[in-house]
């Protein structure tokens, strides 16, 4: 076992490094993690990652936490950050052949400004795909068990394009409030389980040209999730890749590694968001408590909680007293507020008495002082 935030492969400003033929499983963060996308090129494949995210959260068995120096410029042209998104990029990140599972986090996690990865051949067995904002990522061809896509806070005209990707759920979008975050992308010609879970986001442009069927996993049971002969996802264009070269090699190695536990493929319905307030109106702001996967779209914490404000309209008093849309308020003169009706009980504990409100703003914590 290693250190909370440590990993079982740690790549940090590097260039080219290749990961191949790694078994990293029982470990208390990630399995393998590049903590900033300098320098780029570097090459994951045919790993086997299971077993993660013990002992912390908000993580995947990969998980990649950005943090480039486009994503820190603050008050930078929007047009102007898919080209400072390749200030630091000299190639792209290529993650491929792998077997990932994380049952506490999500099997594969771009997080925090991960831009300009192509991602194809991974078997993703239990919590899916999470991509945070970033620019240029390429996905395609890959299964998910038994769950899906997981699109946060994407930047309108981010370039990615999602294609020719088995998912089991419908996807699971976080904080994408406008409907350019979602016609900035390219999601189409994937393969679904349910035409209730393809036609979920057709209105915003996505997987008009998606299929419908059956995988025919050829053994589930036993790890091969190859698609079966007679299964329409082929004919549609679905490759397989070998699902018997995930893993150490070695055969000395290949007699004492554990494996990941194969889930049975479902038609189960991606799990339901956990009940919240609803809307509310707060100084002419519209508020609600984060629920669900908002928290790490956000980057707080479920312990901290929060009220995010989604929409804060021009010339209302919230938005005199200085808030955006997007803000996270977490504390009230000190107080937690985790509930909109907290919150509201909080700003009215202090009758003719200034309030200080702590809130999250992009991800950084800061104080407004109100009368």
């Amino acid at each position: 076992r290693i250190e909370k935030q440590g990993a079982g492969v740690q790549i940090s400003m590097a260039h080219r490094i290749t990961v191949r033929h790694c078994s990293i499983y029982d470990t208390s963060r990630a399995g393998i993690n590049i903590s900033e996308g300098t320098f780029g090129g570097h090459i994951i494949e045919f790993c086997d990652v299971f077993d993660t995210v013990r002992e912390t959260g908000d993580h995947g068995s990969f998980n990649s936490w950005g943090r480039d120096r486009f994503w820190h410029l603050k008050g930078a042209p929007e047009e102007k950050l898919p080209e400072l998104s390749k200030l630091d990029i000299l190639d792209k990140t290529i993650i491929r052949n792998s077997r990932w599972r994380c049952d506490h986090g999500w099997d594969v996690d771009l997080d925090d400004g991960s831009s300009h990865y192509e991602i194809y051949n991974n078997l993703m067995l239990h919590r899916g795909l999470k991509l945070r904002e970033g620019f240029g990522r390429k996905v395609y061809n890959n299964i998910t068990v038994n769950n899906a896509l997981h699109p946060h806070v994407w930047y309108p005209e981010c370039g990615d394009e999602v294609t020719g990707n088995i998912w089991m759920t419908a996807y699971r979008p976080a904080a994408m409030r406008t409907e350019d975050q979602f016609s900035g992308a390219k999601v189409d010609r994937n393969m679904f389980m349910s035409e209730d879970d393809r036609a979920k986001f057709v209105d915003k442009g996505w997987d008009e040209n998606s299929i419908v069927g059956d995988p025919m996993f050829v053994d589930p049971a036993n790890g091969d999730y190859s698609v079966g002969k007679d299964s329409l996802f082929l004919a549609f264009g679905f490759k397989n890749f070998p699902m018997d070269r995930f893993g150490v090699q070695k055969p000395a190695l290949k007699a004492i590694a554990r494996v990941p536990e194969f889930p049975a493929p479902t038609k189960a319905k991606a799990e339901l968001t956990p009940k919240q307030d609803a809307l509310r109106t707060w100084l002419g702001a519209t508020v609600k408590a984060l629920a669900g996967e908002e928290f790490s779209a956000f980057g707080v914490s479920k312990e901290d909680g929060g009220i995010h404000l989604v929409a804060v309209p021009a010339k209302t008093r919230a938005a005199a007293a200085g808030f955006k849309a997007g803000d996270v308020v977490q504390k009230v003169n000190g107080r937690p507020a985790k509930t909109v009706a907290k919150f509201e009980k909080l700003t009215e504990e202090f009758p003719g008495k200034p309030l200080t409100v702590t809130l999250v703003r992009g991800q950084q914590e800061m104080a407004l002082q109100l009368p």
